[in-house]
């Protein structure tokens, strides 16, 4: 039996790996790159760029281009509950925010591609929150085993609630999809 059931869901898990060794990688540059970019100007920049990124990959799994009044208004709250919740956070908790659901979604792409063509025994969804968070988990772990990074249970929270944040919202959003295109359709 094959690893992958397409030639895409390949991709799409070499992306989910890219993404983790990108998380990875900043364990071992993350502090010296912080003190280079002190200025909270700057910070809050790279801070944007990458919550505009972060949400382009949430939309865009659950989006579609001829988006409906209803989805429109889905994407409006969900666009406004991140915004009102980053306000509330720190910088370290805003990058989890970012870093883990861009990884939730790349996990959630490659599962749901998986489910096109085999009977998934979990649903994607869960089980992209769920190996979000043990990546999370482990990042936390490796953490602990690093003189200049802090092991933190707190920031293991914030991992899976932006899994969870992630993949809920581009749930939510898919579900609304559905669910417009069949009362187009008179169902």
């Amino acid at each position: 039996m094959a690893l992958f059931t397409s030639s895409r869901e390949k991709r799409r898990w070499l992306w989910v790996l890219a993404v983790i060794a990108a998380i990875y990688g900043t364990l071992f540059m993350g502090q010296p790159l912080v003190r280079e970019l002190r200025d909270q100007d700057v910070q809050a920049v790279f801070f944007l760029i990458g919550m505009l990124l972060a949400a382009t990959a949430v939309l865009i799994h659950g989006g579609r281009p001829e988006t409906s009044r209803y989805e429109l208004v889905v994407i409006l709250g969900i666009l406004a509950v991140y915004t009102m919740f980053v306000f509330r956070l720190g910088a370290p908790e805003r990058s989890h925010l970012i870093e883990y659901s861009v990884l939730a979604i790349f996990i959630h792409r490659a599962l749901s591609e998986r489910a096109r063509h085999r009977k998934p025994g979990l649903a994607p969804s869960l089980l992209a929150v769920i190996l979000a968070s043990l990546v999370g988990i482990l990042d936390e772990g490796i953490q602990w085993f690093l003189p200049n990074r802090v092991f933190d249970p707190e920031d293991m929270f914030f991992n899976i609630m932006a899994a969870g944040m992630a993949v809920g919202a581009s749930s939510l959003l898919l579900w609304v999809r559905g669910k417009h295109k069949r009362k187009r359709k008179g169902g």
